[in-house]
């Protein structure tokens, strides 16, 4: 079991999966406003809360936990099969955001956090060399670890292949590419694939892509973060869609 910190996290975890959370600690003497939704939910489903110092909260977690902490017990793994599911479920609106070995909890967080705001069905990440579900990733994506599945499959190139035979189209990003992400027709089925920080994208995940593209940088930086890019280019797929609506 691992502790998660902070409030949304903590917040969104007894709304969505309180069964899962064995114990919350608070520091002692606050009752303000933010945290009485959790002592409300925690009360809601007799889940056990207990008042500490603010020291021991400091001790069990590292990063800033906002006064509370949750002792919680791991989600249900996602795997292919279940990603497969959804993909013939959701058909031509398929939504997919595939992450090609991210390592850094803050950035996979981030990336959470913007798959949730787009609407995205599932995030796919690789089970080797790259970074889990982590109480760092819950708090960055504040609650989005929650909502938005996390699927690890073992090989993402034949993961791309079976999305591929569902009809789901794969768009690769990479500054190397051709046509720009704006001038694609992003309306259908798709899993976007996003590469690592610093070395992007591996190349067989590359190969597999049906289509690369790039976003135009009219500066003197060459790439941007990988999370900054996600959200950029996960909201240029929401953009095209919402125009045919």
């Amino acid at each position: 079991m691992d502790w998660i910190y902070g409030i949304h996290a903590i917040q969104t975890m007894l709304k969505s999966a309180p069964q899962r959370v064995e114990e919350i600690q608070v520091q002692s003497g606050r009752r303000d406003d933010r945290l009485q939704k959790i002592y409300n939910l925690a009360e809601q489903h007799g889940i056990p809360l207990q008042p500490v110092t603010i020291k021991k909260l400091d001790a069990k977690v590292q990063g800033r936990h906002q006064g509370v902490i949750a002792l919680c017990r791991p989600g249900e793994a996602r795997d292919e099969s279940f990603l497969l599911q959804l993909a013939e479920t959701h058909g031509n609106q398929s939504f997919f955001l595939m992450l090609d070995g991210v390592t850094d909890p803050h950035n996979l967080g981030a990336c959470l956090r913007s798959a949730d705001a787009a609407g995205v069905h599932a995030v796919i990440v690789p089970k080797d060399n790259s970074v889990g579900l982590t109480p760092v990733v819950q708090k960055v994506a504040c609650g989005a670890a929650e909502s938005v599945p996390l699927v690890t499959v073992t090989n993402l190139t034949r993961t791309l292949d079976k999305l591929q035979q569902l009809g789901v189209w794969a768009v690769g990003t990479t500054g190397e590419a051709e046509k720009s992400l704006y001038k694609m027709d992003l309306t259908g089925a798709i899993v976007l694939v996003m590469g690592a920080e610093g070395d992007g994208m591996r190349q067989l995940t590359s190969k597999q892509c049906d289509f690369l593209a790039k976003l135009p940088m009219a500066g003197e930086v060459e790439s941007l973060n990988v999370s900054v890019a996600t959200g950029v280019c996960l909201f240029e797929i929401v953009r095209q869609r919402s125009a045919l609506i």
